[in-house]
């Protein structure tokens, strides 16, 4: 049977079967109650429509065709139940005319098709009424996973960052962190001849730097990178022992733990009196910090949030960041993720940087706000059951974009989206190599004097021998 025809299996937690319509419902309500969603649905509930229009910008249904991978198609399951339960329309017609109740098929279906949705919201770029299904996908799952439907890696993940020893997603415990760090810093001497330590609990700090947890143990070039950036600039920075992953998995399926991981994040802010928060490569992570730091971080005293991109543009721009043109002889591409340039927020800074040390740059097309997802995105390139859907149907249009440039490296400033693109060009045949814009940047700086480090005694040793 062709991949195309197979149901897109998920791997959920263990959960109790009994009377879920009821269960389903009274989630809803309680989110309803307790958040301000009742206002947007209730908006899209009344202008809901089904031009379709959306279909020409969604990647997965231009792959599949497949009418229920419409995203209209796909919020309509939801709104549907909004009208029927929770508006007074809904229930009165009910009333007189025993009009459609929930049922256990229906669940199943959108615990099915919410989980195909990457919730990349590019659909919401073409909608004429300007109707966010992303959000939509984001509520569906959120009501699911408070009757224990969601996928086990996320769920996993997210307890162990709240509850568990590590306090991390990568259940990376401190003193392995600290080992990384110091095998990186001994890296940077050995390849670059630089100095740039990774500074620790450092009290009164102007940034906290929070990269994706998983960085630590599979970008080492990106860290090196950040560190390289922060030292070239004599910035004041640190990490935390208390809480040193910047990964918000609950931006994919849940707010509670959304919020939650904001608050576990800002307290370790203020454990260190540090006056701003410093995310590494990561667009979800990016992304929740900057626009849910203010909702859940203390509102108007909320520490201000900065992506390590903006920092190393910013410093460039002030002259701060010494760079050297054409540093970087291989044809270079650039992926926007979507987390952090759907809304225009991330989207010249790192073409800039990457212009000024690039001989031969490419654009994908199209880019920037309009750009295609990679394929894993919405929490989706964790779940390895489904990576041969994300490499062959989600991220299809993406592979073809990245095999038109001919480009040697694609930077994905994401975590996430360096995951999913590795394996894309494995499973697609296409022979680039996945790096972060730090893992370029520092190989283009063009290293202070303080920063070069001293002849290794070694060194010194075979120069007086060769004498």
């Amino acid at each position: 049977m062709e991949l195309l025809d197979k149901k897109c299996e998920f791997n959920i937690e263990e959960y109790d079967l009994s009377d879920r319509p009821r269960r389903f419902l009274e989630a809803f309500a309680a989110i309803l109650q307790h958040s301000n969603y009742g206002f947007v649905l209730d908006h899209y509930a009344r202008i809901g429509m089904k031009c379709s229009q959306c279909a020409s910008t969604c990647p997965i249904y231009e792959r599949t065709g497949n009418p229920d991978d419409m995203p209209c198609q796909r919020s309509e399951m939801l709104l549907r139940i909004y009208r029927r339960y929770f508006t007074l329309g809904g229930r009165l017609k009910a009333r007189m005319w025993n009009g459609y109740a929930l049922t256990d098929d229906e669940i199943d279906k959108m615990a099915e098709s919410f989980w195909r949705c990457t919730a990349c919201r590019r659909c919401k770029l073409s909608c004429p009424m300007g109707i966010d299904h992303g959000l939509i996908t984001h509520l569906a799952r959120w009501i699911m996973s408070e009757i224990g439907i969601a996928p086990r890696a996320l769920v996993v993940s997210v307890r162990e960052q709240l509850t568990g020893k590590t306090r991390n997603t990568s259940a990376i415990p401190v003193p392995a962190l600290k080992d990384s760090c110091e095998f990186l810093e001994e890296e940077l001497v050995d390849e670059f001849g630089i100095v740039a330590k990774f500074p620790f609990d450092v009290e009164g700090a102007e940034y906290l730097f929070a990269p994706a947890v998983s960085d630590f143990m599979m970008e080492a070039e990106t860290l090196m990178g950040n560190a390289a950036v922060m030292a070239a600039t004599q910035a004041s920075w640190t990490l935390g022992t208390q809480n040193y992953d910047a990964i918000n998995y609950g931006l994919f399926y849940n707010d509670r733990m959304l919020g939650r991981v904001i608050r576990q994040l800002v307290a370790e802010v203020r454990r260190l009196n540090a006056k701003k928060i410093l995310i590494g490569e990561c667009g979800h992570a990016s992304r929740s910090a900057k626009f849910f730091v203010p909702t859940y971080g203390g509102g108007k005293d909320a520490p201000p949030v900065i992506n390590c991109m903006e920092y190393a543009h910013e410093m460039w721009q002030q002259g701060k960041l010494k760079l050297k043109a054409g540093a970087i002889k291989e044809k270079v591409t650039y992926h926007d993720p979507c987390n952090i340039a759907r809304t225009g927020w991330i989207l010249d800074q790192p073409r800039e940087l990457l212009k000024a040390i690039c001989a031969d740059y490419v654009e994908m097309t199209p880019n920037r706000a309009e750009n295609y997802c990679c394929g894993g995105g919405g929490g989706s390139v964790s779940i390895d059951e489904i990576r041969e859907w994300r490499t062959s149907i989600s991220g299809t249009r993406k592979a073809e974009q990245l095999r038109e440039t001919g480009a040697h490296y694609v930077v994905a400033p994401c975590a996430n989206c360096k995951k999913q693109l590795k394996e894309l060009c494995t499973d697609n045949d296409l022979d680039m190599e996945v790096v972060g814009l730090h893992d370029l940047l520092v190989r283009a700086i063009d290293y202070p004097d303080f920063m070069k480090a001293p002849p290794k005694e070694e060194d010194e040793d075979n120069e007086k021998d060769e004498e």
